[in-house]
């Protein structure tokens, strides 16, 4: 018996789980938390749909939490398996799990002082203690090199080009009649010719795909992202406002650097303090300095040069609140680069919180904003937005640099699914809101005729 189950990333973005049985052996895909929407976040509190001590190992696509962030929860219920990642997603994971824990403990801690929680007392969903826990779970994988399962089930690492660390999984199995079978599960798929890490990878054959739709009804804006976050930068500097950007700790925050950088030694901006405010992003930054083997050949010339390509002339690293708050008081105009990317917890609140009554400062939105998160509100134009229960005038202009998303849009997904030489028996499409994903749909039937599956949660299917 062979079957796939889909326990998150269903019509949404957030939550991504995919499980597979192959003759009794439980492996999932990615263990994602939920976010955005109430009702996906409480399905984060909820009992695991099945029993976490059933589930043999699970992969890791990559560091992200929406695709790691459950795993203490899940080892807290009782997962006691081998966790399988690539070098750089166990080191990326060693900062991200514990940091997510944190915020958990700190989001709770303040609910309580507040008394901005309906429980009592507010718990975190997991505990550092719980995030360490689940670490010591990992075994780390080069990309290529074939791990076996068990004797019918086996997969791989293929790089997908979307963060340090970041891999398709290619498994290999025997289905019920015998027959060997290939299933692919692109995690987030990246782009081509960005800078940093490589270019997602050729893949010529898989029986099953699964493939993330997150922008599989969008093509990004056909700009030149330096020349536009070059007017911004500009524009706001004139005002003598700040620019506030917040970030994913891993993959944005680290892109951001390196524009910003080649920007300024063109002399297309001001020289102006650059500030990385989130721990978690200076660790990572740190990590994608070290990580050679994943780095592009523009940044591995301007390393072997000596140069970091990832500082600017007056960058700083905001390591302590105390750094934190002072970065927050300070008049002179400032681009701050804070997690969490969308807004919805973490550092860059604060910073939220000072900034957002000033029409002199700005907001970069420059990653996808999920349903029901702060950063979509805010990018659909809302007048007001709550911050620590407090409700904060929104006079700050709004903008967004799609292009700086590290996920392919539709036109770029299907360029890589072009590479296949024989079509799938099925393609399950995830990771994406409804209308994205409907929109994909639509795009590879009619480029490719391939049969197509959306599936709602808990779906299940045979292989």
């Amino acid at each position: 018996m062979a079957y796939i189950q889909f326990l998150g990333a269903t019509r949404t973005v957030t939550g991504s789980k995919h499980l597979i049985e192959v003759d009794g052996y439980r492996v999932m895909v990615d263990c994602g938390l939920f976010q955005g929407l109430k009702q996906l976040r409480l399905r984060n509190w909820e009992p695991f749909p099945i029993n976490p001590t059933s589930i043999n190992s699970v992969i890791l696509t990559h560091a992200h939490i929406d695709h790691t962030g459950y795993l203490p929860r899940l080892v807290w219920e009782g997962f006691d398996g081998t966790v399988y990642a690539t070098p750089a997603t166990v080191e990326l994971s060693r900062i991200m799990l514990p940091d997510s824990a944190r915020l958990q403990e700190e989001e709770a801690a303040y609910a309580n002082k507040v008394g901005s929680s309906r429980h009592h007392p507010a718990l975190p969903l997991y505990t550092e203690q719980d995030a360490e826990a689940a670490l010591k779970l990992f075994k780390s994988v080069n990309y290529q090199k074939r791990v076996q399962l068990t004797p019918k089930l086996s997969f791989e690492f293929i790089t997908a080009g979307h963060i340090l660390g970041s891999g398709f999984v290619k498994m290999s199995f025997r289905n019920k009649a015998g027959d060997e079978k290939t299933m692919l599960l692109t995690g987030d798929l990246g782009r081509y010719n960005e800078p940093i890490v490589h270019d997602p990878s050729d893949v010529d054959e898989a029986d099953y795909i699964v493939l993330e739709s997150t922008y599989g009804d969008r093509e990004h804006p056909d700009i030149d992202v330096k020349v536009k976050l070059a007017e911004i930068i500009n524009e706001t500097a004139k005002r003598g406002g700040h620019v506030l950007i917040p970030a994913f700790a891993v993959g944005r925050t680290q892109h951001l650097l390196y524009l910003i950088r080649e920007l300024e030694e063109k002399g297309e901006i001001p020289v102006l303090p650059v500030v990385v405010d989130s721990p978690m992003a200076v660790s990572a930054t740190k990590l994608y300095l070290r990580h050679r083997e994943e780095h592009d050949f523009e940044m591995k010339d301007l390393v072997d040069d000596q140069r970091n390509p990832l500082a600017t002339r007056r960058f700083t690293l905001a390591r302590t609140v105390q750094e934190s708050k002072a970065v927050t008081a300070t008049e002179e105009p400032t681009i701050v680069i804070s997690a969490s990317g969308m807004a919805t917890g973490g550092r860059i609140l604060h910073h939220l919180l000072r900034r957002l009554p000033d029409n002199r400062n700005t907001v970069i939105f420059v990653g996808f904003q999920a349903e029901g998160t702060r950063g979509r509100r805010l990018l659909e134009g809302e007048k007001e937005i709550k911050i620590f229960g407090q409700v904060v005038p929104v006079e700050a202009r709004i903008e967004q640099l799609e292009n700086l998303s590290a996920h392919a849009d539709y036109r770029e997904i299907l360029r890589w699914l072009s590479g296949f030489k024989r079509a799938p028996e099925k393609v399950f499409l995830v990771h994406g809101e409804s209308k994205a994903m409907d929109a994909l749909k639509d795009k590879i039937t009619d480029r490719f005729g391939w049969p197509i599956e959306t599936p709602d949660y808990m779906d299940k299917f045979d292989l």
